[in-house]
């Protein structure tokens, strides 16, 4: 698995609708064949910033950036974002669902 994070600091008159506004683009990732899981929060501790946690099958992180969507949305984000978005990207070799936290284990 792929697993991404990113964080977006979208521009003052983004930050209401900002997830209307990426909507195409979310919802043509989520189509992909190796799309995991592809979903937006944003920061209850900073309400200017979004988290987007987007996680792929190995091998199939090319075919996203490569995308037509993901090519649009390099157009996209840098009208509409304050800044560069931070991001974190690691590859969990063979990984494709969630575990369950034994730390936390509910009865």
């Amino acid at each position: 698995m792929i697993l991404i994070n990113v964080r977006f600091r979208p521009l003052p008159e983004y930050l209401e609708n900002f997830r209307e506004v990426v909507t195409d683009f979310t919802d043509a990732a989520r189509a992909e064949d190796g799309c995991l899981f592809f979903q937006w929060y944003r920061n209850t501790d900073d309400p200017e910033e979004y988290l987007l946690i987007e996680a792929y099958k190995d091998g199939t992180d090319v075919a996203h950036v490569q995308s037509d969507h993901f090519k649009a949305a390099c157009e996209m984000f840098p009208k509409i974002l304050r800044e560069t978005p931070q991001i974190i990207n690691d590859h969990i070799d063979g990984k494709t669902e969630w575990d369950r936290m034994a730390e936390f284990s509910v009865d």
